[in-house]
């Protein structure tokens, strides 16, 4: 695929129990991480779990607007934004054969 790029729209919760995605609040993605809102800590974390999500290599998601603040807004490159959302939407778990 050619270097694609595509944004994503997040809001952060710093601080959290446990670093996780949490879904969608509006137009949005909802991501709790458990790094402290400091020293580009929380930034970094957020990315880092938006790569793990996309199944993406570290470094393919960045902060690029909104670092200082709780809505941010990610530039992912290696995939086009309508298969990030496909990705993100998916179910965590599928069982073989079961309706829904």
């Amino acid at each position: 695929m050619p270097d694609s790029h595509a944004r994503l729209a997040v809001k952060v919760v710093p601080g959290a129990s446990r670093s996780e995605i949490a879904g969608w609040l509006g137009d949005a993605l909802k991501v709790r991480v458990a790094a402290p809102p400091e020293r580009g800590k929380a930034n970094a974390a957020v990315a880092a779990l938006i790569c793990d999500a996309l199944d993406l290599p570290g470094g393919s998601a960045r902060v690029v607007a909104g670092a200082a603040s709780p809505r941010k807004v990610l530039e992912i490159s290696g995939l086009e934004e309508d298969e990030i959302f496909r990705r993100l939407c998916r179910p965590a778990r599928q069982t073989p054969g079961s309706a829904s």
